[in-house]
């Protein structure tokens, strides 16, 4: 679905929007926003997602938990090993059919995720610190909204989307 500009809006700010859009993810990924303190930058992007899938869903299979994240089993198998190895996840038996694998939290990896979570908090309370609470709100919603057109229109291109929001 492609637009004229002409009919979007406003060119300069398309640019402006793209270009800070282009320098908050190379600054995302550099600093990974992981938080302050000694959990700074200590756990990646790929093992945050699939953590705090898991702490917010609860145990489920590589293919379930692969396509709530709109991944392939393959990259979940090959993300989960380290998640693994560390203590992170655990690899259970399906209740149900005991051939299965069920992947879950451990206790280790509920408590880490916790930690990084609240590291990330303070970067955010840091980096808003200015910020009105309407303000951070605003910026909340839109980024959301943000987020969703993007996935909406990975979806039409059949593409499957990477993430929901958080449940608040």
């Amino acid at each position: 679905m492609s637009m004229d500009m002409t009919t979007v809006g406003d060119t300069g700010l398309l640019d402006t929007l793209q270009h800070e859009v282009a320098v908050f993810a190379r600054r995302a990924e550099q600093t990974r926003l992981g938080g302050v303190g000694q959990v700074r930058n200590s756990m990646d992007r790929a093992a945050y997602l699939l953590l705090n899938r898991l702490d917010k869903e609860g145990p489920m299979g590589v293919k379930a938990l692969a396509a709530s994240m709109g991944i392939d089993s393959s990259t979940v198998t090959r993300q989960v090993a380290p998640l693994v190895d560390t203590g992170l996840v655990k690899r259970t038996s399906h209740p149900e059919d005991g051939r299965a694998v069920v992947l879950q939290l451990s206790p280790r990896g509920t408590t880490r995720l916790e930690e990084v979570r609240s590291s990330r908090r303070q970067l955010m309370a840091e980096l808003t610190h200015d910020w009105a609470p309407e303000e951070r709100e605003q910026f909340c919603t839109l980024l959301t909204r943000f987020n969703s057109a993007l996935s909406a229109r990975m979806a039409v291109q059949g593409v499957p989307s990477a993430e929901q929001p958080p449940a608040s």
